[in-house]
C-alpha cells in the first residue's frame, strides 16, 4: 500500500476507507458482514478509517471500536463532532462550543475503545461560535494528548485561514470528485498554500461515477440518495455523458470506471487522499488497485474539459444537509 502525508506528521494509506454507510444512509446494515469488509481493508494495507459519531448516531464508531479491539490493528483513526442528531432523525443541528468538543472527543474515545484520536475533525461549522474558540479548544485537547490533529470538514478558504492562525490544521475534509469539484476555486489551493492535507469523501460521486446509475436505475425508496437533488432524474440526465467518458477511458485503460474517478483525483495532488465507502469486498479490491491506474497528462486534460463541460444540477444536499456547508 502506497502511502501520503496529510502532514508531516500524518502519514496515511493513499486511499483511506469511510466508513458511515455501514451505519445507515444507504441501506440496513449488516455488522457482520461490514467488520469482514474492514478485516479486508486492513489485510490490503488500508490503515486510515474514517468515522464520526452522529453516523449510526454512535453505531459506525462502536463497530470500528469492536474491530479494532478484535483485530488489535494499528490504524490511523479520523472522527467528527459538531453535528448533533437524534436516533432515527436526519434533522440536526450544530454545535461547535468548546465544552461540547471535549464532552464529544470523552465520548468517541471512549465507544471507540482508544485512549488517542489520530485526526479530530469539526464536522460542521457553526457560524454562531466563533471558529477560534473552538480551535482552542481542540488545541487544549491536543496538547493533553486525546486528539494527534485538527481536522475542518467543508469549510470555507476564510475560516480556514483564521482557524489555522490559532492552531494548525492537519486535514481539510470535503467533497470532491468529478462531479463536484467547488474544492478546486479556493479551497484547495489554500490547502496547499498552507500545507494541509485533503481528504476527498464520496470520491466516486455516491456511486454515480462507477455508472450504477447510467441507464435509469434510481437508488432505493430507504437509500437517503433518492433524496438529494443531484440524484433526482432530471439532474442526473445531464450528468450521464460525463460517466460515458469515464467508461471510454475506463475501456482503453482495462480497468473500472471506479479506477479511474479514483485515479483521477490521486492525480490532482500528493496531498488529497480519498476516501470511499463500501460494504462490498469486491469493490473495496477494485477502489484500492485504482493505485495501480496511472493517466497521462492528455487524458487528465481529457476528463478536466469533459466536466467542464457538463453544467453542475443540483444541490449536493438538500437545505437541512447543506447547514455548515463552506461557513
Amino acid at each position: 500500500m502506497q502511502t501520503r502525508n496529510l502532514t508531516s506528521t500524518l502519514n496515511v494509506s493513499a486511499i483511506g476507507l469511510g466508513c458511515m454507510g455501514m451505519s445507515e444512509f444507504y441501506g440496513p446494515r449488516n455488522d457482520e458482514a461490514s467488520l469482514k469488509v474492514l478485516d479486508k481493508a486492513l489485510d490490503l494495507g488500508i490503515r486510515f478509517f474514517d468515522t464520526a459519531d452522529m453516523y449510526g448516531p454512535w453505531h459506525n464508531e462502536e463497530l470500528l471500536g469492536k474491530f479494532i479491539a478484535s483485530r488489535k490493528a494499528d490504524v490511523r483513526l479520523a472522527t467528527k463532532f459538531g453535528i448533533v442528531r437524534r436516533p432515527g432523525e436526519y434533522r440536526r443541528s450544530i454545535n461547535n462550543a468548546p465544552d461540547y468538543a471535549r464532552q464529544s472527543c470523552e465520548a468517541s474515545l471512549k465507544r471507540l475503545g482508544v485512549d488517542h484520536i489520530d485526526l479530530y475533525y469539526v464536522h460542521r461549522v457553526d457560524t454562531g461560535v466563533p471558529i477560534e474558540e473552538t480551535m482552542q479548544g481542540l488545541a487544549a485537547l491536543v496538547k493533553e494528548g486525546k486528539i494527534g490533529h485538527i481536522g475542518l470538514c467543508e469549510v470555507s478558504a476564510a475560516t480556514l485561514r483564521r482557524a489555522h492562525a490559532v492552531h494548525p490544521v492537519s486535514a481539510v475534509q470535503t467533497e470532491y470528485s468529478l462531479w463536484s469539484r467547488e474544492a478546486e476555486s479556493s479551497v484547495l489551493p489554500l490547502c496547499r498554500e498552507l500545507g494541509i492535507g485533503f481528504v476527498a469523501y464520496s470520491p466516486l460521486g455516491r456511486g454515480f461515477l462507477t455508472g450504477r446509475f447510467q441507464h435509469g436505475s434510481m437508488p432505493a425508496d430507504s437509500d437517503f440518495r433518492r433524496t438529494l437533488p443531484r440524484f433526482q432524474p432530471e439532474n442526473l440526465a445531464q450528468k450521464r455523458s460525463l460517466v460515458d467518458v469515464i467508461a471510454a477511458l475506463a475501456a482503453q485503460q482495462q480497468c473500472q470506471p471506479s479506477q479511474i474517478a479514483l485515479a483521477w483525483l490521486l492525480a490532482q495532488g500528493d496531498n488529497i487522499v480519498p476516501i470511499p465507502g463500501t460494504c462490498n469486498p469486491l469493490h473495496l479490491e477494485e477502489n484500492v488497485d485504482a493505485l495501480r491506474v496511472r493517466l497521462a497528462v492528455p487524458e487528465l486534460e481529457a476528463l478536466r474539459q469533459a466536466v467542464s463541460a457538463i453544467p453542475v444540477a443540483g444541490e449536493r444536499y438538500t437545505p437541512e444537509g447543506m447547514k455548515g456547508v463552506n461557513a
